[in-house]
């Protein structure tokens, strides 16, 4: 049995691969590469699920990044445990076939309680003053610990936030990229696992920030391609045979869709009003949109509205289509807990979950990173607000309240949608946009073209 790394790097497609990147360059010249077609949506949690199981979302139910629950009238996203995906995982069934497989998951989504050997997952402390705490989740427990002592803290603020994938205080662009690489190797010289799952964020953020096109990405790639060097160098040393994938290609976009906005427009959304601010009322709402980049779950409580809605929403400019039952089995999303109808942005757009009218009535954690407590995506996390003055002194003013114990809002995040230049979900119409795999010439690939649950049997086949 081969031993196989899977390194997942986000965002990477085929446009991207040339001079600034020649390490990934030469791989992809000296082995096979393929395009993929993506994942519905193409979005991480649900292409991931797609490729560890070779299912569908109609199957494993992860129908995007987050999702309405019906039962508690709530919008839930980025929740991590591994029960979630309704399917069997790869590494459960070649434990069936190969009783001494073993799997390393690193950083991958859904981490959590999964039946893998190692893993290592993001996963910050929330004590009950409201403070957040980075932290990572491990299993064994004891890997926590340990790889602190060896590698330092996980670069939390390299990992999403206005800081990831910039130069800092605390650290260089690529940090949190780069640790994740080290604690792949660190598991690899430790455990030797027969399959490693890596996952290599880097190019996810400046691409949603300044768009695949702007010349300064060429540095991101620079950046990640010497990651890739040394992570394939060490893993190839040690036997290991590397595969290199992706999930999505980011496309660029100038235009924001607030489909809540115009849902509440015709009366339909409802809100809630506490403490002055405004927060989205979904299970009081006949209808509201959960948003994730470029396609949005629509929720109805009235059925009797859904031919207008689906016929406001086939009219709005930005929208490409709107998928209902039939489009939606067609497309592997017909799941219970997907939309009664999804929308799909047009490749240049993207949608918002806003559903304020004036941004001085914005929910408090509108302007953070509160992924959680978000009901839809924000991109403009990754921003800083350009309207603050001093964004360096309201930071520092902020962390001298956290340290002295005081209640406090990182509150630097901008409500300028036009901020934000690459999204990603629908399936763009050039392939050079779509997500690869770049692997040897030993795995058997029949076609320069693969469809996204098939990565599920080339993994599988590349072990044989």
């Amino acid at each position: 049995m081969n031993r196989l790394a899977v390194i997942n790097v986000v965002g990477l497609c085929d446009r991207h691969i040339g001079p600034s990147m020649p390490f990934t360059q030469a791989m992809k010249n000296l082995g096979q590469r393929a395009f993929i077609r993506p994942a519905f949506p193409a979005v991480t949690c649900t292409a991931q699920s797609n490729y560890l199981t070779g299912k569908n979302a109609s199957i494993h139910g992860i129908v995007a990044n987050g999702w309405y629950n019906r039962d508690l009238a709530e919008v839930q996203f980025w929740k991590q445990p591994n029960q979630l995906v309704q399917a069997p995982k790869i590494w459960d069934t070649l434990r069936v076939s190969k009783p001494n497989f073993t799997c390393a998951k690193i950083f991958w989504w859904f981490n959590m309680y999964s039946s893998v050997d190692w893993s290592i997952s993001p996963r910050p402390m929330y004590p009950a003053d409201g403070r957040k705490i980075p932290d990572i989740y491990t299993y064994p427990a004891s890997v926590r610990t340990k790889i602190a002592e060896d590698l330092g803290e996980f670069p939390f603020h390299g990992f999403w936030g206005p800081a990831a994938g910039r130069s800092t205080s605390k650290g260089t662009p690529d940090c949190a990229s780069r640790w994740i690489a080290e604690s792949a190797i660190w598991i690899e010289k430790k455990h030797s696992p027969t399959l490693s799952l890596v996952y290599l964020p880097h190019l996810d953020y400046n691409l949603q920030r300044v768009g695949p096109n702007d010349p300064s990405v060429s540095s991101d790639l620079r950046l990640i391609d010497n990651i890739i060097r040394d992570l394939v160098t060490t893993y190839k040393n040690r036997g290991v045979e590397p595969i290199l994938i992706s999930e999505y290609g980011i496309t660029e976009c100038n235009k924001a869709v607030h489909l809540n906005r115009i849902f509440r427009e015709q009366g339909w959304l409802t809100v809630r009003e506490e403490l002055g601010l405004e927060l989205l009322d979904a299970g009081a709402s006949r209808v509201f949109a959960v948003a994730d980049h470029q396609i949005a779950h629509i929720y109805l409580n009235d059925f009797k509205i859904k031919n207008e809605v689906q016929a406001l929403l086939q009219s709005t400019e930005g929208v490409d289509t709107v998928m209902d039952i039939d489009s939606k089995t067609e497309n592997g999303i017909n799941h219970a807990r997907a939309g009664d109808l999804i929308a799909v942005s047009e490749e240049n757009a993207w949608f918002t979950y806003y559903y304020w009218m004036e941004d001085d009535l914005a929910p408090d954690f509108a302007r953070t990173v509160d992924i959680h407590r978000k009901p839809g995506y924000d991109p403009l996390e990754l921003f800083i607000d350009p309207k603050i003055k001093f964004p360096k002194s309201r930071i520092a003013a902020r962390l001298l309240q956290k340290k002295f114990g005081l209640r406090m809002l990182m509150d630097v995040v901008p409500l300028d949608p036009t901020l934000v230049n690459g999204s990603h979900g629908c399936t763009p119409k050039d392939r050079a946009d779509w997500p690869v795999l770049i692997t040897g010439n030993n795995t058997p690939l029949n076609s320069n073209e693969i469809v996204n649950t098939d990565i599920h049997d080339v993994i599988i086949n590349s072990m044989e």
